[in-house]
């Protein structure tokens, strides 16, 4: 059962059992009366469910955060009121003029620790409790965002079935629907860039250790999806897992933690440095006549001198020097003697 499934099971048996004590509450004093009492029952429990989804994007730490706010902004309302401010004369006259100031005061000044607090970041709780720090949530606890890139990339199954991805993955529904969208298009490639990206939601879903959720968020209307994932990352307090530069750029200027695969691709590529001894399949001519062009797995060409005749064979070769060129890395290297 999916978790909004679950909440809307709970949902209905408060409400019913808010009714049915309703129901039997007006049967004590009354027992023609009892309907009465159930609808005053389900009327308080749909009240209740309708504050439960407004409030459905309060986490327990921000209800904390807003909690300690809350308190300190009493804590300042009383200082003030202790003043004795509101006990002259002049106020004596009106009766109801204290108490309408204290408690102006009161819900003032705890609505602004409230929404202080709420602004603030952990780490500037310590200018209010010294030498105290709170720990800092590891990166591998934080929900990870998937964008449509990096879902239809195909990568992330394979990944995911390794271990090297763990925790909360959260697709948020703007990305599912353009999915959708894709793998019912009319363009065939398209099309089929829409199915990689769904075939590969089913597979982390039934991978193990793996939890993905679909998130559903409102957001204002005419926002592009970069947009859209930087503001949900933001609210979640969670990362992004993207293959898109631009997306990435955008949300580390929010401060947002950015996971890029192609970064770690990169990352990933084997260092070669003028001396290694490999070997290389050679698989066609290079662009002098007595070239042969090989590949490491990473997809790295090697430019192999005076091995043409070599070609459709391994050999063993020595690296003698590398060029950075706008399309990669490019290797040149020498026959092993």
């Amino acid at each position: 059962m999916s978790q909004y499934a679950l909440l809307n099971v709970v949902r209905m048996f408060f409400l019913l059992l808010a009714g049915f004590v309703g129901a039997l509450v007006s049967m004590g004093v009354a027992v023609h009366i009892w309907w009465f009492g159930a609808l005053i029952g389900l009327g308080f429990a749909s009240l209740v469910i309708v504050i439960d989804i407004v409030l459905r994007h309060l986490t327990f730490r921000s209800f904390s955060h807003g909690t300690f706010g809350l308190l300190v902004g009493l804590l300042c309302a009383w200082l003030v009121a202790s003043i004795g401010f509101f006990e002259t004369e002049w106020l004596q006259q009106f009766p109801l003029a204290g108490s309408v100031f204290n408690l102006a005061i009161f819900l003032g000044f705890g609505f602004i620790g409230v929404m202080l607090a709420l602004r603030s970041k952990r780490e500037e709780f310590s200018l209010l409790i010294p030498y105290v720090r709170f720990r800092q949530d590891a990166l591998h606890d934080l929900p990870t965002l998937l964008d449509t890139n990096i879902i239809i990339d195909g990568r992330l199954p394979g990944i995911c079935a390794a271990g090297f991805l763990g925790g909360a993955l959260v697709v948020p529904r703007f990305v599912l629907e353009e999915l959708q969208k894709m793998a019912e298009s009319s363009d065939e490639l398209r099309r089929d860039r829409g199915k990689r990206g769904l075939d590969s939601l089913n597979s982390m879903k039934a991978t193990d250790g793996i939890e993905l959720t679909v998130r559903d968020e409102s957001f204002e209307p005419g926002l592009t999806t970069e947009s859209k994932m930087v503001q949900l990352a933001d609210l979640m307090g969670g990362r992004i897992l993207t293959n898109d530069t631009n997306l990435g750029k955008m949300a580390r200027l929010k401060g947002i933690s950015v996971l890029n695969l192609n970064e770690l691709s990169l990352a990933l590529k084997p260092i070669v440095t003028p001396g290694d001894e490999l070997a290389l399949e050679l698989v066609k001519g290079g662009k002098d006549d007595h070239q042969a062009v090989g590949y490491l797995p990473d997809g790295t060409m090697i430019v192999v001198n005076h091995a043409r005749r070599f070609i459709g064979t391994t050999q063993n070769i020595v690296v003698a020097g590398a060029v950075q060129t706008s399309a990669g890395r490019l290797i040149f290297a020498e026959l092993r003697k």
